[in-house]
C-alpha cells in the first residue's frame, strides 16, 4: 500500500515538473531581451568597444549611452562628457560602438553610467 502512496506522489511531481513550466510561459510574448545581447570589451588604454548583437528574427534598432570622467579623483581637472551611439542591426547581425577616453589626455579616466537598449525596427 505505501509503494502505490509513493509512485502516485513520484508521477504527480513528475507531471507537474513537466506541465507547469508549460504553462507559465504559454501566454508570454517573446521579449527583445530574449535575443539581444550587450558586451563591452577594453580597446587600447583609453577606449572601450561596446557590442551590441541581436539574435532575433526582425531587424532592431539600438542605442547605446555613456560617460566619460576626466580626472574622476581632481577637484579642478574634474569634467566629464557624455557619448551616444545609434545601431541598425538586422536579423542575426551585430554592430560595435567604441566610447574615448582620448580627449583626457595624460589625466586618468572613467567611463560609467553604460546604458543600452533596442527597439524592433520601424521600417
Amino acid at each position: 500500500m505505501r509503494s502505490t502512496l509513493w509512485q502516485r506522489g513520484a508521477l504527480c511531481a513528475l507531471a507537474l515538473s513537466i506541465c507547469v513550466p508549460a504553462i507559465a510561459t504559454a501566454g508570454r510574448e517573446k521579449s527583445l531581451d530574449d535575443c539581444t545581447a550587450f558586451t563591452q570589451e577594453d580597446k587600447g588604454d583609453d577606449a572601450v568597444a561596446f557590442t551590441v548583437s541581436n539574435s532575433c528574427t526582425i531587424p532592431v534598432d539600438c542605442q547605446i549611452e555613456w560617460r566619460v570622467v576626466c580626472a574622476p579623483d581632481s577637484k579642478k581637472r574634474r569634467s566629464t562628457k557624455t557619448g551616444s551611439a545609434k545601431l541598425s542591426l538586422s536579423e542575426n547581425g551585430m554592430a560595435t560602438a567604441e566610447a574615448s577616453a582620448a580627449s583626457c589626455g595624460d589625466d586618468a579616466f572613467a567611463i560609467d553610467r553604460i546604458e543600452w537598449s533596442c527597439q524592433p525596427n520601424k521600417d
